[in-house]
């Protein structure tokens, strides 16, 4: 299986379409390339004006919370820029801050704190120690302009957000003054800015100053995977993510003041260069569109002109291959003249070639006919000399003639009963060995046992399932006719018990057989080593011996107190002229 997938991989990567595709691939990579860098440069300024506006909206729909910081900070520097006259006993410093609220109702207090942490004036005249307060802590360890949120209960009584300037005199930190704006004001105007934008102002150090809504849920607007203090550490000011609530979002941020207030703005995705979406997406890989299509049409091009047609022909191929041999009819459709030719010569080839198979097989089976019917005479030939040497056995008187005839006429017929196998089996070529040792020992038995009635001899066979060619199968007959005529005749009981014969074939594997023929016997039978010792002078070793050379065998003999043992082993040699017929 894995071979095949292997094999399959390998063909479809030599294919013509395949092929194809890559010579076309690089014929059009350098118009890919041009077509991408010239894409990609557009994007890149598009993306750039989309950056910009992108943050120019969010300015713009934080335009009125920026005017509200920026106008805090300049009143409260005014303030502070006239410090020093506030010293002078005919103007009341309380009174100045008062009138500045009650002038601008945006704002509801202002004050100053010295250094020490001493409330010494405010636009309501308390007066209070604010040197333990987070205010105060805040105020004096930021030496610049500062907006924050800080409960007030002193002051405005509640959170307000703070805008704040260091007050210096003569180069000396006297205080700071400071402005409060409601809370709740400038959360308003972030609401009221935009319907689709989510508005939140916060300072340098990541400290949320105000948004549309701020309770506990406030930082759910934030950005997922990174903190206001990354925001304003990095370079990029527009992005695309997920806030805490698991929306897609777009991101920018906007300094307000001089890097120390920043509006963060979150809007709903939409398809900019910088965000880039499906349009932009499309635009960047048209060239991969565009040789996606080109390749397409090339391989259905290809395949309907060329392939499809070829993979007609090969099955075609397949088909004689298996057995049909009629293509007369077979057409390809719509096929280029220069494949119609290949078609025709195909059609043409094949039709001689099965003319040709027809002649053969009628050769072939005549052949057969005629090897079938000669060995059909032959065998009725042998049964015929074998019917005249029973006559002969009937009208002789000889008890030794007759035993001499039956010798022969054994013989006879094991060469009778190999014919009668070769033409009765379907392939002349190979003869069942099993089967036809089955039948030539049943019939030697018989003989031996009529030869000496009162010797009932147990015959065993073990034949293993063994095909030979006619050149092996009448030697390897003769050779087992010949050593089972010599065990019926020399049989005899070992020890008081009842004469046996066991014949094998055995089929060691690897076209490696072994033919053993055993018998028992008394401790006085000599003659029988006399007879089919091979080295004897005996009728039955010589015999044994030029059988086993025509095997190309080897012999081997075990003649014990209590059996008689003979071994012959051979090599299969398959008849490659039958083959061939």
């Amino acid at each position: 299986m894995r071979k095949t997938l292997l094999t399959a991989v390998r063909d479809a990567r030599s294919g013509l379409a395949l092929r194809l595709i890559a010579i076309l691939s690089i014929a059009i990579l350098p118009l890919g390339l041009i077509s991408s860098y010239q894409t990609s440069k557009v994007l890149e300024k598009n993306g750039a004006l989309s950056e910009i506006a992108l943050l120019d909206r969010t300015r713009q729909a934080a335009a009125e919370e920026r005017a509200l910081i920026q106008s805090a900070f300049g009143a409260v520097e005014a303030i502070s820029a006239a410090a020093s006259i506030f010293d002078s006993a005919d103007i009341d410093c309380d009174a100045v801050l008062s009138r500045l609220i009650t002038m601008e109702p945006k704002y509801i207090f202002a004050g100053f704190v010295d250094t020490r942490g001493i409330m010494t004036c405010a636009s309501n005249k308390e007066r209070a120690n604010l040197s333990e307060t987070p205010f105060f802590q805040d105020q004096f360890a930021n030496p610049g302009g500062l907006v924050s949120v800080r409960p007030m209960d002193a002051t405005t009584g509640g959170i307000a957000l703070n805008v704040s300037v260091p007050v210096v005199v003569n180069d000396d930190l006297i205080g700071r003054f400071w402005i409060s704006i409601p809370l709740t004001l400038a959360n308003d105007l972030l609401g009221e800015s935009s319907d689709t934008a989510n508005l939140l102002i916060f300072d340098s150090e990541g400290e949320i100053l105000a948004t549309e809504n701020f309770g506990d849920d406030r930082r759910t607007i934030l950005p997922q995977d990174r903190s206001l203090q990354e925001i304003v550490r990095g370079q990029q000011r527009t992005f695309r993510t997920h806030n805490r609530r698991g929306d897609l979002r777009d991101f920018a941020v906007v300094s307000i003041v001089d890097d120390t207030v920043y509006v963060l703005g979150s809007w709903e995705p939409r398809n900019t260069g910088a965000l880039t979406g499906p349009s932009e997406r499309i635009s960047l890989y048209f060239p991969v569109l565009m040789w996606i299509v080109g390749m397409a049409v090339a391989y259905i091009g290809t395949n309907r002109l060329v392939i499809r047609h070829i993979k007609r022909l090969r099955q075609w191929m397949r088909l004689y291959s298996v057995g049909q041999i009629d293509f007369s009819q077979a057409r390809l459709q719509s096929a280029p003249e220069e494949l119609e030719a290949v078609a025709d010569a195909f059609r043409a080839m094949a039709q001689r070639l099965s003319e040709q198979e027809r002649r053969r097989e009628e050769d072939i089976e005549e052949k057969t006919t005629l090897l079938r019917e000669v060995h059909h005479r032959v065998k009725n030939n042998l049964q015929l000399i074998s019917s005249i040497m029973n006559i002969l056995i009937r009208n002789t008187d000889s008890e030794e003639a007759k035993h001499l005839l039956r010798r022969v006429q054994d013989r006879v017929m094991a060469l009778s009963a190999i014919h009668r196998y070769v033409y009765m089996s379907p392939k002349l070529s190979m003869v069942r060995a099993d089967q036809l040792l089955e039948d030539i020992i049943r019939q030697l038995v018989v003989v031996g046992s009529a030869d000496e009635p009162e010797n009932k001899v147990s015959m065993s066979t073990r034949f293993d399932p063994v095909e030979l060619s006619p050149d092996q199968s009448v030697p390897l007959m003769l050779l087992a006719t010949e050593a089972a005529i010599n065990a019926v005749k020399y049989c005899a009981a070992a020890n008081g018990g009842k004469p046996w014969i066991t014949l094998t074939l055995q089929d060691l594997g690897e076209d490696h057989v072994k033919l053993s023929v055993e018998n028992s016997r008394s401790g006085l039978a000599e003659e029988q080593d006399s007879d089919t010792d091979h080295t004897g002078t005996g009728l039955g070793s010589r015999l044994i011996e030029s059988f086993v050379s025509q095997l190309d065998g080897t012999l081997e003999i075990n003649a014990l107190p209590d059996r008689f043992e003979l071994h012959v082993s051979f090599v299969l040699v398959k008849d490659e002229g039958d083959d061939a017929l």
